[in-house]
C-alpha cells in the first residue's frame, strides 16, 4: 500500500517538475539574452512565468478548490491546462527566444521544420480548432472520462493533449512567435469565433445533461458547466485582445531556397 501511494505520488509531482525545469530553462536564456544590446522583454519572461504558475497550480489538484473527486475541480484543471496557462506561454514567444539563443545553423533547421507540409497543416487555426474542441467532446461525451479515472497514465494523456492543443490554437491565432502562412487577422478572428460558439454549445449540453458521459451528481455538472462557459468566455476573449494587441503584418517563416528558415523581423522586431 505504502508503495503503491509513493509510486502514485511520484506519478503526480513530476508533471510539475517537468513544468519547473520549463520555467527554468526560460529564465536561463532570457537572462542570456537581457546581457545584449537588444535584451529580452521583462514582460514576456513575466508571462511565461505566469502560465507556467497556472500550469503547475492545475497540475497539484490538491491545491485547487473543491473537494477530491469533485467534477468541478476536474473542469477548472482542464480550463487552467487548456485555455488559460497557454496563452501566457505562447505570449512569452518562447520559439523566438530559442531562435535567439541557437547557433544559426540550428535556427535554420528549425525554421525548414516549421515549414515542412505537415507542420503547415499543424497549425493552421482551423485544425488547432478541432483538436481543442475535439478533445472536450470526446472527454466528455464519450466513455473517455470514465476511463481516465482508471488509468492514471491515461489521465495525463488527456491533460497533456489538452496541455499542446491550447498552445497550438493560442500560437496559432495570436501568438507572437512566427508560424508558417499564419491567416490575416480578420479569419483568425472567425476562427476564434467559432471556437466561442463550440465551447458555449458543449458547456449548455453539458448543463442540460444531454449527450453528458460523467458519472457525477447533476449539480458538480452544471457547476462544471458554468466554469466551461463563463471561464472558457474569459479566456478567449484574451485570446483576441492579444490577438489585436500582438498581431503584425507579414510575419512568416519563408523556405524558398534563398531563405530556408530565415525568421523575417516585421516592425523593428527580431527573431
Amino acid at each position: 500500500m505504502t508503495t503503491a501511494h509513493g509510486a502514485h505520488t511520484a506519478v503526480e509531482t513530476l508533471p510539475v517538475a517537468a513544468v519547473a525545469a520549463l520555467a527554468v530553462g526560460y529564465l536561463v536564456l532570457a537572462g542570456r539574452r537581457r546581457r545584449e544590446p537588444r535584451g529580452w522583454s521583462s514582460w514576456r519572461t513575466a508571462a511565461f512565468l505566469a502560465g507556467c504558475a497556472l500550469l503547475a497550480w492545475a497540475l497539484l489538484p490538491q491545491a485547487l478548490p473543491f473537494a477530491a473527486g469533485d467534477f468541478r475541480r476536474h473542469m477548472l484543471q482542464h480550463l487552467l491546462i487548456g485555455m488559460v496557462a497557454p496563452l501566457g506561454l505562447v505570449l512569452a514567444a518562447p520559439v523566438t527566444l530559442l531562435l535567439r539563443s541557437v547557433p544559426s545553423r540550428t535556427g535554420q533547421r528549425i525554421g525548414r521544420l516549421l515549414h515542412l507540409a505537415p507542420v503547415r497543416l499543424l497549425a493552421h487555426p482551423v485544425t488547432a480548432l478541432l483538436l481543442t474542441v475535439g478533445g472536450l467532446a470526446a472527454l466528455y461525451f464519450t466513455p473517455l472520462y470514465a476511463a481516465t479515472g482508471h488509468h492514471p497514465l491515461l489521465h495525463h494523456l488527456v491533460h497533456l493533449h489538452f496541455l499542446l492543443s491550447g498552445v497550438l490554437f493560442a500560437w496559432v491565432v495570436a501568438g507572437p512567435d512566427p508560424a508558417p502562412r499564419r491567416p490575416s487577422v480578420p479569419v483568425r478572428l472567425v476562427v476564434l469565433g467559432v471556437a466561442v460558439a463550440a465551447h458555449a454549445a458543449l458547456a449548455q449540453l453539458m448543463y442540460a445533461g444531454l449527450l453528458v458521459a460523467v458519472d457525477a451528481p447533476a449539480d458538480q455538472v452544471r457547476g462544471g458547466a458554468e466554469l466551461m462557459y463563463y471561464g472558457g468566455d474569459i479566456a478567449e476573449l484574451l485570446l483576441a485582445l492579444a490577438l489585436l494587441l500582438t498581431w503584425r503584418p507579414d510575419r512568416r517563416v519563408r523556405g524558398s531556397a534563398g531563405g530556408a528558415g530565415r525568421v523575417v523581423p516585421v516592425r523593428g522586431e527580431h527573431p
